[in-house]
C-alpha cells in the first residue's frame, strides 16, 4: 500500500504526460506542428521514479515501477528497462526485497533476451543471487541475534516472517526500516489504531507515530 498523496501526484504526472502540446497557428492561418513534443508517459513515469528515490521514497518508487510494468502499451525494451530499474531498487540498501529483485532479473534474462539491457540483467542476477546466498548463510547461523535475523528477513523481502519475529521479540527497527514499513503499508498513522507506537522521521523531516495497520498486530 502506498501513501495516497504520492499516488495522486504520480497519477497526475502520468495524466499530464498523455496530453499533447497545443497546435500553433502559422502565418497562413493553418495549424502547424507543436514546437516541442510532450514527454511520453513512460519517460515521465521513469523521471517520477528517480525523483521519488532521490527524496528517500524508495518503496513508493518501486510501487510506481510495478504500476508501470503492468502497462500493456510498453514495448519489450521499455518493460525490460522497467524491470531492471525495479530490480536495482529492490536489491539496494533501501529496497528490502532481494528475492523480488531476483525475480525481476530472471524475467529479463528468461523472457526478454532480445533487449539491450539483457546483458546487464545477467550480471545483476548473479550479484543478487550472491547477496541472497550470503544473507541466508548469516540467517541460519546459531549466533545470529534476533535483531540481525529481523534485518536479514526484511532485506530478503520475507516481510511477514520479519514482522512475526519483530512482534514476538518486541524488536525496534531502525528509522529507515520503519519508514520503509510505512511506505509499504505495514505501519500506519491514526489515533484509532492500537498496539505499540513506533516513532519515525521521514527524509523531509516529517514526524510519524506509527502502529501496525491491521489491528491484530
Amino acid at each position: 500500500m502506498i501513501r495516497s498523496g504520492l499516488i495522486a501526484t504520480a497519477s497526475a504526472l502520468a495524466l499530464a504526460a498523455c496530453t499533447s502540446a497545443p497546435d500553433t497557428v502559422g502565418t497562413n492561418g493553418a495549424a502547424s506542428a507543436p514546437m516541442t513534443e510532450t514527454m511520453s508517459s513512460y519517460a515521465l513515469a521513469m523521471t517520477t521514479v528517480e525523483g521519488l528515490e532521490e527524496a528517500g521514497n524508495t518503496q513508493t518508487a518501486i510501487d510506481r515501477l510495478t504500476q508501470l510494468s503492468g502497462d500493456p502499451d510498453l514495448t519489450r525494451e521499455q518493460l525490460a528497462e522497467t524491470l531492471l530499474r525495479r530490480g536495482e531498487l529492490r536489491v539496494g540498501q533501501s529496497g528490502y526485497d532481494v528475492m523480488g529483485a531476483i525475480e525481476d532479473f530472471e524475467e529479463i534474462v528468461n523472457t526478454l533476451d532480445d533487449t539491450t539491457v539483457h546483458a546487464e540483467a545477467v550480471l545483476a542476477l548473479e550479484t543478487a543471487r550472491g547477496k541472497a546466498d550470503s544473507l541466508m548463510t548469516v540467517l541460519n547461523q546459531p549466533e545470529t541475534t534476533r535483531q540481525q535475523k529481523f534485518d536479514i528477513l526484511m532485506q530478503l523481502g520475507r516481510h511477514e516472517d520479519a514482522i512475526d519475529l519483530m512482534i514476538a521479540s518486541d524488536l525496534t527497527p531502525d528509522n529507515e526500516t520503519l519508514i520503509a514499513m510505512y511506505q509499504i503499508g505495514y505501519l500506519c498513522e491514526g489515533d484509532e489504531l492500537t498496539g505499540r507506537t513506533y516513532d519515525a522521521v521521514e527524509p523531509d523531516g516529517t514526524d510519524h507515530a506509527l502502529r501496525f495497520c491491521d489491528f491484530g498486530k
